[in-house]
């Protein structure tokens, strides 16, 4: 049973979510220039992808799961359970998520390379 709040569905509620989340995503990663970042600027946007993703795959596995024919959605999880994912996405992450992230800097400042001079001249 889909509810309707001022015209979206819960389903088109959540692809909305999703969308804004993508792109501000792209956005936060697209700006990262390696000339120009700072070391907590790429931690962050790594750290962001990563909480994604772990949202990602919570959603995935929530798909799998094989509800009994008597048990009704929930109208409340129907439009609030991206928020209870994206909170226990969050958990996770304060946690020290997965270490994704981590890799992922490191990989980005093996990377880079030197941007200045003075760092080719030590090199």
């Amino acid at each position: 049973m889909s509810i309707s709040m001022n015209g979206i569905s819960g389903t088109d509620y959540s692809a909305v979510i999703n969308k804004t989340q993508t792109s501000g995503l792209e956005n936060t990663l697209g700006s990262v220039n390696k000339g120009q970042a700072t070391d907590d600027e790429m931690m962050k946007a790594c750290k962001d992808f990563e909480q994604y993703m772990i949202e990602q795959v919570y959603k995935s596995m929530e798909k799998t799961v094989i509800k009994a024919d008597e048990e009704e959605e929930n109208q409340y999880t129907e439009y609030f359970g991206d928020m209870q994912v994206q909170e226990y996405a969050k958990s996770v992450m304060n946690q020290g998520g997965f270490g994704l992230a981590q890799q992922m800097y490191e990989a980005m400042v093996r990377n880079q390379g030197p941007t200045s001079i003075a760092q080719i001249e030590t090199e």
